[in-house]
């Protein structure tokens, strides 16, 4: 219940309600396909057979199916961004929750300029490509 008040949004609560989400859209896909037999056999007994055993399940079916596709891949989704702040701070970096840039420690602060190798009394390498 603390993370649904969460206004800086650190913590990802559908993964936690998603279940019950899903048990409350098969109740009404049950409630509605009650609805079609009902108004199905109101109007025709031959309607009302067509829709209890033909369109009322095949409708139910295809709508839980894309419903169960829809949160499937919403939690994907969440599950990638929670995975990815986790390898970000495995990494040694900030992650995206706490806010703000900080190069990584290993890179470099500045381009780094060539060495010159005349600078040490040598003498520059041969050029191979020079005749």
């Amino acid at each position: 219940m603390k993370s649904l008040f969460d206004l800086e949004f650190k913590q990802f609560i559908t993964p936690s309600i998603i279940k019950i989400v899903y048990i409350l859209i098969m109740v009404l896909l049950a409630i509605g396909y009650l609805g079609i037999v009902i108004s199905g056999f109101m109007a025709d007994a031959m309607l009302g057979f067509l829709m209890l055993l033909i369109v009322g399940p095949l409708v139910s079916l295809v709508y839980l199916v894309l419903v169960r596709a829809g949160l499937e891949s919403l939690l994907a989704q969440i599950r990638t961004a929670e995975n990815t702040t986790e390898l970000v701070r495995l990494a040694g970096g900030i992650p995206p929750a706490e806010g703000g840039y900080r190069p990584h420690p290993g890179n470099p602060s500045a381009p780094q300029q060539p060495q010159d190798p005349t600078a040490n009394g040598g003498t520059p390498p041969a050029n191979p490509y020079q005749k």
